[in-house]
């Protein structure tokens, strides 16, 4: 089951930057036009995705190796002495909860009762800084904490 949830983990990267991306691009080049309601159903679609991404990663932090396991086995001093430790068990997981905290934020603004240039441009800016930071804490195969680990 661990094997098949980090598959389901690491497919879903995919799915969620791909609507990023998508809701990113929609944004940027609103201009004047209104808020439509396939806005707000891409970034529905991206918030469910982001919300199962968390249940799932969560729960491999909590019984899978490289989380919380890992902390009782080694100590919280070791881990934080591992770079490849260290990712998994904070930066990783801190990283992805701030990104998401970010989409929910972004969501609330296609709800707000403002006009729809400034729903465009609030929702941009969480979405993009969101999509940053989802960048930087996955574990690529090309950085060092992904070594080993393959593209899905």
């Amino acid at each position: 089951m661990e094997t098949g949830l980090l598959h389901l983990h690491s497919f879903l990267r995919w799915i969620i930057l791909a609507l990023l991306l998508v809701a990113i691009y929609r944004h940027v080049t609103a201009g004047n036009r209104l808020f439509t309601s396939t806005d707000k159903k891409v970034g529905l679609i991206l918030l469910i995705c982001c919300d199962l991404m968390l249940l799932i990663g969560l729960y491999q932090w909590f019984t899978g190796p490289l989380g919380l396991q890992n902390i009782k086995l080694l100590g919280m001093k070791d881990v934080m002495g591992s770079g490849v430790y260290r990712f998994f068990a904070a930066e990783h997981s801190l990283g992805m909860l701030i990104a998401i905290i970010l989409v929910h934020v972004g969501k609330t603004f296609s709800k707000k009762n403002i006009s729809d240039k400034l729903k465009h441009q609030r929702t941009f800016i969480f979405f993009f800084l969101a999509l940053l930071i989802i960048m930087v804490s996955i574990p690529w195969p090309f950085r060092e904490v992904g070594m080993g680990r393959g593209w899905f």
